[in-house]
């Protein structure tokens, strides 16, 4: 059921996903307080404040993942909290404690200390299956779900930053609750992409890029299927709303591999020089059509893996980040 009137924080607002997010719980009558890094760049505030709804119940806050103080004034006065904001990247990484695992750590602890203190009900956390894979242990003939946990020495070993920082953040966020009884639900979405509200495109829309261009990097410790914007949007609402919905929530169209992701990009837009990726190559992941299961019984349906290039595609064009 809608909370509609309800005011809930949403951290990383002006990202690719929390652009969908604020704008359906715009939708929806929520009044949002929207985070952003910087007020005065207009690529993170602008494209917010133009969303319907914006002008009465939105209102945006500057904070930092690490200042406790400026998370606090966001959250001040919220029922909920939906706990977006994390550092992504597709690139190297040259100072992962500092780039990555603080800001996801301690700033998810920080989050939910706040929402702790302000009498918060609920708190959606954004994981991602990259606290889900890459699992090496993992049975190789069950199929990966939400009891699958990412190998965290295998991520040292192998000095995979991003998927590390997003599983010890997503454990220390299970612990936070355990131990303070604060009501916390996860979604764990796969490869995001679609039609772009933010000007600045997501880790999975620079992927899409590279691949249009000719990339032959091929992501297989990364990859376990695609997930529209909206579709994830919706899942953060789904499991805030619903008092049933507990636990981590696997978000994807399917469990796929990224060689079928390409060739359907290839099939669909011969014009561009797709490289070719073997599809039944990788093991210890099973294909499996409902991956998302838990999302999918809670009323979801998620948008084909076609319609999801297609609109990721188009948006790219319309917004010359290719020709």
């Amino acid at each position: 059921m809608s909370k509609k009137g309800e005011v809930v924080c949403v951290t990383g607002g002006s990202g690719c996903i929390g652009s969908w997010l604020v704008r359906l719980l715009l939708d929806r009558g929520y009044t949002v307080h929207a985070t952003v890094k910087n007020l005065k760049d207009e690529k993170e505030t602008k494209h917010l404040e133009s969303l319907e709804g914006a002008n009465t119940r939105l209102r945006l806050y500057q904070i930092d993942l690490l200042d406790y103080d400026s998370i606090v004034t966001a959250i001040n006065g919220c029922a909920g909290v939906f706990h977006l904001a994390s550092p992504c990247t597709v690139d190297q990484v040259h100072d992962p404690q500092n780039e990555l695992l603080d800001p996801a750590i301690k700033g998810t602890i920080n989050v939910l200390t706040a929402a702790k203190e302000n009498g918060v009900r609920r708190v959606v956390v954004t994981s991602s299956v990259s606290s889900i894979m890459p699992s090496p242990n993992w049975p190789a003939d069950v199929i990966k779900n939400e009891d699958c946990w990412t190998d965290v020495e295998y991520c040292k070993q192998n000095s995979l930053w991003y998927p590390l920082s997003k599983t010890l953040a997503e454990k220390a966020a299970w612990e936070f609750s355990k131990e303070k009884g604060l009501d916390v639900v996860v979604v764990n979405p796969g490869t995001v992409m679609g039609p772009v509200i933010s000007p600045v495109l997501n880790g999975s829309m620079v992927m899409l890029v590279r691949l249009l261009q000719g990339c032959t990097e091929t992501y297989d410790d990364f990859f376990m299927g695609s997930v529209h914007f909206k579709d994830v949007a919706l899942a953060h609402i789904i499991v805030y709303e619903n008092p049933s919905a507990t636990g981590r929530h696997m978000c994807v169209e399917a469990i796929s591999y990224y060689g079928d992701f390409v060739a359907k990009v290839a099939e669909l837009y011969p014009e561009y020089k797709i490289p070719r990726f073997p599809m039944d190559t990788r093991p210890g992941l099973l294909r499996t059509k409902n991956g998302a299961k838990k999302l999918m019984d809670l009323g979801l349906e998620f948008i084909p893996m076609e319609q999801i290039i297609k609109d990721a595609v188009e948006s790219l064009k319309s917004q010359g980040f290719i020709s």
